[in-house]
């Protein structure tokens, strides 16, 4: 099950389409899903989060917390929408591509998939380039 939570006043377009892209997503790296939260926020939201749970006094587009078991996924993912805009800009994407992008981003780590080194981030991105083609 994913549940989409706002605490904006931002709405995704298309949950349905969205939902059965993660779902496939989730399927294609040969996992099950229990269940995850999407929760989108503001930075004042989400830098809050960042301080109380994971001591970073920084601004940051998503966090992520993992509660998934085995292969069976289950976690709550929070995003920045204010921070994807900024982000699409200094990236020179459109809002939409980043915001996909930051969608199965958090996917991808409940799959396993890394991004501290420089092997693992590439890697992650080539995961991320492939599966947005899907859903396009």
């Amino acid at each position: 099950m994913i549940n989409f939570n706002y605490e904006t006043e931002f709405l995704l377009d298309s949950e349905d389409r969205i939902s059965s892209w993660i779902l496939n997503t989730i399927s294609s790296e040969n996992h099950k899903i229990e269940e995850i939260n999407y929760v989108f926020c503001d930075d004042e939201y989400l830098h809050k989060l960042n301080v109380e749970f994971l001591n970073h006094d920084t601004l940051t587009d998503i966090i992520s917390f993992d509660y998934s078991m085995g292969k069976t996924i289950q976690g709550d993912i929070f995003i920045s929408v204010e921070r994807v805009k900024d982000n699409a800009v200094d990236f020179g994407v459109s809002f939409d591509e980043e915001l996909n992008r930051v969608i199965i981003h958090g996917v991808l780590h409940y799959c396993g998939y890394k991004d501290k080194t420089e092997n693992d981030a590439k890697v992650m991105r080539e995961k991320e380039n492939l599966y947005l083609k899907q859903l396009a």
